[in-house]
């Protein structure tokens, strides 16, 4: 194994990039990390659409922030992707994997030809009467054109993709790095183009949804009824926030930024709901939140309102060691953003 690898969370506003050194062991080291902005267009909702432009980027964010491997780990988004529960008949994970093309064609929205299918298992089912044991678990199915398209932006910026991870995988790793007897945890990520929700317990992934609706959203909602640019709408909302409180001019951004988090609040706690009424087994302890659009003021407190449960904010890189390039006000500033890209550059071990 490398002793040195970067995660890679190309995103669609941004990359982002942790780098590790002796991941493999127990004492791995944060060595440094840091984000290019992405131009509009380049990524959609995780999806490369213009391999060109992001191997570009990550050139930049190579010469930028300093990073001495080459060796990288992709994490992949939701687009054009289906994470579901899935049980099938116990059997070796081998063939569990050879077996998924004939038992999963009717739930893919694509042909099982164009797609790339794994199975995580979760645990075993007893079979009810005389019925075989089963296997629950998580199946993964992604198209195999968008991966390629991670993999060609990442050469073309001359790195080595030694992996290819799902971003809610690496993001709970990196949650659950050093900790003992977690509990059942919903681990909630704001992204740019979409949200997601992964529910572990124990440490293990139990269930995942994603919410095509990020912070993007929003920012689209500012230029349209204000007529604003981009860069405007962004300093706009981190401005204001879900404030009640704001002057005169300021009150239309206002009604704005709560309605249209209103309604991403509304789904996360449709989808937090749906896991409590079905699997009353695990109640869920906290959410952990991470990502760039919970940085909204006030979206902490709004989320635990309407879900009922405690927020906490991730904190991924708490008891790392840091490496001497590596900045410690500022990783505590951003920290919630990288959490996706140390999850990646940990589980190169696996």
């Amino acid at each position: 194994m490398t002793p040195r690898v970067v995660g890679i969370d190309i995103g669609t506003t941004a990359v982002r990039a942790v780098e590790v050194r002796d991941a493999e062991t127990e004492n791995p080291v944060l060595l440094r990390c840091h984000e290019h902005p992405l131009p509009f267009g380049a990524v959609s909702r995780g999806e490369v659409l213009e391999p060109a432009v992001v191997g570009a980027a990550l050139k930049r964010l190579w010469s930028t922030g300093g990073f001495t491997s080459k060796d990288v780990v992709l994490g992949m988004g939701y687009h054009r992707m289906v994470v579901r529960n899935l049980t099938v008949p116990k059997m070796s994970l081998r063939r569990i994997r050879e077996s998924l093309p004939f038992q999963v064609q009717d739930l893919l929205s694509f042909p099982t030809a164009e797609a790339l299918l794994d199975f995580y298992p979760i645990n075993e089912v007893d079979g009810e009467g005389e019925s075989e044991p089963q296997v629950s678990g998580l199946l993964i199915a992604a198209t195999k054109d968008v991966v390629q398209a991670h993999i060609k932006a990442a050469k073309l910026a001359g790195l080595r993709s030694i992996n290819v991870d799902i971003m809610a995988f690496a993001r709970s790793r990196a949650i659950h790095r050093g900790v003992t007897a977690p509990g059942v945890i919903a681990q909630i990520d704001i992204g740019g183009g979409s949200s997601s929700v992964l529910i572990s317990s124990g440490g293990v992934p139990q269930f995942v949804r994603v919410i095509p609706s990020g912070g993007n959203q929003l920012t689209k909602a500012l230029r349209a009824r204000l007529g604003i640019d981009e860069e405007a709408a962004e300093v706009l909302k981190m401005k204001l926030g879900l404030t009640d409180v704001v002057a005169p001019h300021d009150a239309i951004a206002a009604t704005v930024i709560r309605e249209v988090t209103a309604e991403l609040l509304e789904s996360l706690r449709n989808t937090v709901q749906y896991f409590t009424n079905n699997w009353p087994e695990l109640p869920i302890d906290h959410i952990v939140l991470m990502g760039g659009g919970a940085r909204l003021g006030g979206f902490p407190t709004a989320l635990r309102e309407v879900t009922g449960f405690p927020v906490l904010t991730a904190q991924p890189f708490g008891g790392l060691e840091l490496g001497p390039d590596v900045d410690r006000a500022a990783l505590q500033e951003s920290e919630c953003t990288f959490v996706a890209a140390l999850g990646l550059a940990l589980g190169s071990k696996a």
